[in-house]
């Protein structure tokens, strides 16, 4: 097999990157939820959209980095998992238990929520479903695997 023939490695999952059509609610908002860290730098963009930047923040017991993204040309409107881009982002749950335990975190925020949905089909999964401040879906998400 040459070099060609195989797909080169990953070195993991690094970050996901959200839009804001305000930088500064998101990412107080996903600090208070989260308990996320916030990187000193903005990171800017390149190429086209140069006037844009981004404000990092990571979570400090896995180093999940979550991106917040300024694009000046952001018209404003909500996210909507109906239309093509990102449907929703997915958070791996420890246990059945840390899903109710996050349930009742969001209600102490005051943060309107879908409760925990247990669900067997087509394997058994608990599920817990959140918008954000732009209303981009957040999923709380563990699977059986007994």
């Amino acid at each position: 097999m040459t070099s060609t023939d195989s797909r080169p490695a990953f070195g993991g999952f690094h970050h996901v990157a959200v839009t804001a059509s305000d930088v500064e609610t998101s990412v107080a908002w996903y600090q208070r939820v989260f308990g996320m860290d916030r990187l000193p730098p903005r990171f800017p963009h390149h190429g086209p959209d140069a006037k844009g930047y981004a404000t990092v923040l990571v979570e400090p017991e896995t180093g999940m980095c979550l991106a917040v993204e300024h694009h000046p040309d952001n018209d404003g409107v909500p996210a909507d998992e109906l239309r093509c881009g990102v449907d929703h982002i997915a958070f791996a749950m420890v246990s059945r238990d840390a899903m109710d335990s996050w349930a009742s975190w969001l209600d102490s925020l005051g943060i309107a929520h879908s409760g925990v949905v247990d669900a067997t089909d087509p394997a058994p999964y608990s599920a817990l479903v959140f918008r954000d401040p732009d209303n981009v879906q957040l999923e709380l998400f563990h699977m059986d695997q007994g």
